[in-house]
């Protein structure tokens, strides 16, 4: 459990729902990022890493190059933007439950993107208890 030491939440505890994974790719080759079939092959291949169940995805090819593309979850989402002309994507890793593994859908990425450096960071989703208190306890009359 966390505690926020000032803001809008003031001192109420934090409850964890979730982790976002916020991952940077660098170095990749061109093709690799301009390749829709991969792109949208990996948002599914990644979905089942993190033992997520997937539910459908979108994908925007623009032109003359680079991807955006969204897989939804029933834990989240899982989302890829690319800049071919550049060697460089983003790729967003969001799942919600203690079942989950987002960091191995990142690893994912970085390896079939055959990312020359990447940067991976981990943040921790949590809602006040207060909040997650009143849905998990019975209102008595």
């Amino acid at each position: 459990m966390m505690h926020l030491p000032s803001g809008q939440l003031g001192d109420r505890p934090l409850s964890p729902v979730g982790r976002h994974c916020i991952l940077e790719l660098y170095d990749c080759p061109a093709g690799l990022l301009n390749d829709g079939a991969l792109i949208r092959s990996l948002l599914r291949e990644s979905a089942d890493l993190a033992k997520s169940t997937f539910l459908g995805d979108l994908m925007h090819k623009f032109d003359p190059q680079g991807i955006t593309a969204l897989a939804l979850l029933a834990e989240s989402h899982i989302s890829i933007h690319t800049w071919p002309e550049k060697g460089y994507a983003a790729v967003d890793v969001f799942t919600c439950g203690n079942h989950t593994e987002p960091e191995a859908a990142c690893h994912h990425f970085i390896h079939r993107l055959q990312a020359g450096r990447h940067s991976l960071c981990t943040l921790p989703r949590e809602t006040p208890f207060s909040v997650t208190d009143a849905f998990a306890r019975p209102k008595t009359a």
